[in-house]
């Protein structure tokens, strides 16, 4: 009965820190410690203390006590409150990380710490495994071990000797027995491991990690394709926005001038378009001018040379127009 009764009230206090963790930060990431020792806890703890506050615990306690403090604010008319958008994503091995500091500094502090682990059987292989050519170390005795793995050997000078390079595991795939028997033979430790930033919870908007990493170019990136997206769904429709007046404004601007070439009605803005209209010539360029005058410039001497400049001239007279048109 005291045994019950002890758990119960671990199970209480833990509740109550959670409740006041909650009340005290707007922050939370949600952390994946799947193959983290407590080394690595411990240090992540000892680097973030005065920055945030570690918590972990049984998924089912979490989750209960969240939905127990979102009933309490609830009924106490507080409706703001959105901590329970995180509840889907409490599942595996994860823990909490509550904060008010920058989200993306804390991330880089947690993801920091790597711990250098074996392979196990059944795991999946976060990273390539590589087994370079050369001796093992391995008596002859264990060439059948290597054979069964599909990996050429030879015997050199009482050892086994791998011949080529070998792909052993391959990153995502589950970790066989074979494969993590032949790492421990070679006293090889090829996985780093790290907790891992999964979610974050910020003022009521939960949204994956990697949004974190974005740097200033990326998000104005995602904010522009974002309102052009808006602006064509908002012209399309008929309906005003901040991202479509612009458009509508200039787009109706147009039709103004349009209807004032067409009609004897103007203002300002189509005074200078219908005087254009009018007479093209009076905004043309002094550009051909000064073009016409370098070439009758070097007319002169092609006429009194032999005729087949003349031939040059007349092709460049056909290229610029005739020259009574000059």
């Amino acid at each position: 009965m005291s045994t019950e009764l002890t758990k119960k009230q671990k199970k209480e206090i833990y509740a109550k820190n959670l409740t006041e963790l909650l009340k005290q930060y707007n922050r939370v990431l949600l952390i994946g410690i799947d193959n983290v020792g407590a080394f690595s806890i411990q240090k992540i703890r000892q680097t973030l203390r005065g920055k945030a506050t570690l918590l972990f615990g049984k998924n089912t306690l979490i989750r209960k006590t969240i939905r127990d403090y979102l009933e309490k604010v609830a009924e106490a008319g507080n409706t703001e409150v959105k901590i329970g958008e995180l509840l889907p994503f409490i599942k595996g091995n994860v823990g909490l990380v509550f904060t008010n500091m920058e989200l993306n500094q804390i991330k880089e502090t947690i993801e920091s710490f790597k711990q250098q682990a074996p392979a196990k059987a059944g795991v999946l292989a976060p990273s390539d495994v590589w087994i370079e050519a050369g001796p093992t170390g391995l008596e002859p005795t264990q060439t059948s071990f290597l054979q069964a793995l599909n990996i050429a050997t030879k015997i050199v000078k009482g050892q086994i000797e791998i011949n080529n390079r070998v792909h052993l595991i391959k990153k995502g795939e589950k970790v066989g027995f074979s494969e993590a028997a032949l790492c421990d033979k070679l006293n090889l430790t090829p996985f780093m491991y790290a907790a891992e930033v999964r979610t974050v919870f910020d003022a009521g908007f939960v949204y994956p990690a990697t949004l974190l990493s974005l740097g200033n170019k990326e998000v104005m990136q995602v904010f522009s394709r974002g309102v052009t997206r808006l602006a064509c769904i908002s012209l399309q429709i008929g309906v005003p926005t901040l991202a479509s007046v612009p458009h509508m404004i200039a787009r109706a601007f147009r039709n103004l001038v349009s209807v004032s070439c067409e009609t004897e009605y103007e203002f300002e803005e189509s005074k200078q378009v219908k005087a254009f209209l009018k007479d093209p010539s009076a905004f043309a360029s002094s550009a051909p001018t000064t073009t016409t005058t370098t070439e009758t410039t070097t007319q002169a001497p092609v006429e009194e040379k032999a005729p087949e400049k003349e031939e040059e001239s007349a092709e460049i007279g056909g290229l610029f127009g005739d020259d009574d048109d000059f």
